[in-house]
């Protein structure tokens, strides 16, 4: 699902964060901790709401978005 956009369909979606936030813009660097991602490696299970949706599609280049089986 990386490079795609996200839309609110209420699946469950893993989210891995693949690239570290250093050089990043403060909106993606606070984008990522409030999807609970610290550092490279990290994963969540998150549903796929409009907000979750909305924050994923922000920061798309940092993370692999899968959906949770």
């Amino acid at each position: 699902m990386s490079g795609k956009r996200i839309q609110p369909d209420g699946a469950e979606l893993r989210i891995t964060q693949i690239r570290s936030v250093v050089g990043q813009k403060q909106n993606m660097r606070d984008t990522l901790r409030s999807l609970g991602l610290k550092r490279p490696g990290n994963v969540v299970v998150r549903k796929a709401d409009g907000v979750t949706a909305g924050m994923v599609n922000t920061v798309a280049h940092l993370v692999k978005v899968e959906e949770a089986k």
